[in-house]
């Protein structure tokens, strides 16, 4: 197991490597420091002397990966290539275009973010499971029609109907909730649970379509026909069996979507007022803050790595048969 922990890691080191040169080659080549600068101070009426300085300000006045004027290491190192890029694999993010820095911004932020994204993940997992075994337990029977067009319905609508349609709904007109906002402590929970509510709604109709079709095709193998005749109950049989054998499937769309729990959501944080990593992604992009979003690329691409770690753990423990050699 170790070994192929530590094997696998060592893959990573390419993936990773490859994302930061992609990075760099489209914020510092495809699009030059001059771009960035103009693009902060507006196109129109800029000077030169203006876009000087504020590169100078924020580091982007060196050259990108050779400092000829350098001696020694300093070559290498004082360039925007080691600067803005090279750090990152130290998680040395720096500092935002704004001048913030962006380490702290993380650490304040990826609370929020995992406070509201654990208990969808939580809840959205149990609901859906729930629903697709009882849609599997009544297979071929008009509930399960319905309940299959019902879970249609939900995934052809837009994820920003259940936002809007859930805050005038349950926050204008019932005001069951606060329409935005966030507070810390135990206060925070009230400004969570109709986004948390929404994130799990929006969800049901794709995830319990696809968990359904997991337990059909579990139904159908001879080891639950072999329970079947050994007498166990219909319900026995997709608790204690079919949904045993499907864990595999399940885990790796669970942990896979692991690194979303850090990143947070776009969508729902940014609507709600939540300060979290997705709505600091959001806010970045719309400033054209591009020291945030290179720091959230790459922080992203290692999360994901370490998903689909945990992915091949989860294995072993799901299915004795699976070994990591």
């Amino acid at each position: 197991m170790m070994a192929y922990l530590i094997r696998r890691m060592f893959y990573a080191i390419p993936i990773l490597i490859g994302v930061n040169l992609l990075t760099f080659v489209l914020f510092f080549v495809v699009n030059s420091a001059d771009d960035m600068a103009r693009l902060h101070l507006g196109n129109k009426r800029v000077t030169d002397a203006a876009i000087t300085e504020w590169k100078a300000e924020r580091g982007y006045d060196k050259p990108l990966v050779w400092n000829s004027q350098a001696s020694g290491m300093d070559a290498l190192t004082d360039t925007i290539f080691y600067q803005k890029s090279v750090k990152l694999f130290a998680f040395d993010f720096g500092s935002s275009d704004s001048g913030r820095h962006i380490g702290y911004d993380i650490s304040q932020r990826m609370w929020p973010s995992l406070a509201l994204a654990i208990p969808i993940m939580i809840v959205g997992l149990a609901v859906n499971i729930a629903f697709s075994l009882i849609l599997a337990f009544f297979r071929g029977s008009p509930l399960d029609f319905w309940g299959v067009v019902l879970c249609v319905a939900m995934m052809s609508i837009s994820g920003l109907f259940y936002i809007i349609g859930g805050q005038v709904l349950l926050g204008k007109l019932w005001s069951l909730f606060p329409i935005s906002g966030y507070d810390v402590g135990s206060n925070a929970a009230k400004f969570l649970v109709l986004p948390a509510l929404i994130g799990v709604v929006s969800a049901i109709g794709s995830g319990s379509r696809w968990y359904r079709t997991l337990f059909l095709e579990e139904i159908n193998k001879d080891f639950v026909r072999s329970a079947r005749a050994k007498g166990l109950s219909e319900a026995l049989v997709l608790a204690k069996h079919v949904f045993r054998n499907a864990l595999i499937p399940i885990l790796t769309g669970v942990v896979v979507v692991l690194p979303t729990l850090f990143m947070g959501s776009l969508l729902l944080e940014s609507f709600f007022g939540i300060p979290g990593l997705g709505s600091y992604t959001i806010d970045a992009i719309q400033s054209q803050d591009f020291a945030i979003v290179r720091a959230m690329v790459f922080l992203g691409a290692v999360l994901y790595i370490v998903g689909l770690l945990l992915t091949d753990i989860s294995y072993t423990l799901a299915d004795p048969r699976v070994r990591l050699d």
